[in-house]
């Protein structure tokens, strides 16, 4: 009988460091996991900063492929150029400065709406950040819309064009929006 008691003990005692050595391991598998899914939400974590810095080096890139644009002998020639027009109103602005009338002309102020409008569309996008056209190149940016704001305004209801140079109108408003926020003594 003590056989008997002493194999149901030592049976006892068997299952008892089985179901703890299970435990255990149960215990450690799920530290395991644990520690990979930290591991795996760190990895996530550090190509998400990755992809940001990628993105925001593109950026950078785009917008000095721009301001290398910008700062070229030929647009700072079309911007001194256009920067001498003047003309009474609209009628005046096309008679002195109009496709038919004037095409050199007509051409320098097209090419530097397309200018303003293609930068319009990369800031709707998000493709490139609006205060990097603000830090350099505001107030030329500025005085574009201002000075020719009102003709461009004019030529979309006299040609039926009402989209006509919309992005650099938008460009306008942001750069505007950045620099008066940035500088309120400005504000006119």
């Amino acid at each position: 009988m003590v056989e008997q008691v002493t194999f149901q003990t030592l049976f006892q005692f068997l299952q008892t460091i089985g179901i703890l050595v299970g435990v255990y391991y149960y215990i450690m598998t799920i530290k395991a996991n644990q520690r990979n899914q930290e591991i795996a939400l760190k990895n996530q974590e550090l190509t998400l900063e990755s992809q940001q810095q990628a993105t925001e080096t593109r950026q950078a890139q785009l917008f000095m492929q721009i301001y290398n644009i910008w700062s070229s002998r030929e647009t700072i020639n079309i911007r001194k150029e256009l920067q001498l027009w003047e003309w009474t109103d609209y009628d005046d602005f096309i008679r002195k400065y109009g496709a038919d009338s004037n095409p050199d002309a007509w051409t320098s102020l097209q090419e530097l709406g397309n200018f303003y409008e293609g930068i319009g569309v990369l800031i709707k996008r998000q493709l490139i950040d609006p205060t990097f056209v603000d830090d350099l190149m505001s107030g030329a940016t500025l005085w574009g819309w201002e000075k020719f704001g009102g003709i461009v305004r004019e030529f979309r209801v006299c040609e039926n064009a009402p989209y006509f140079y919309e992005f650099w109108e938008y460009l306008y408003n942001a750069v505007s929006a950045i620099a008066h926020e940035q500088h309120p003594e400005l504000k006119t």
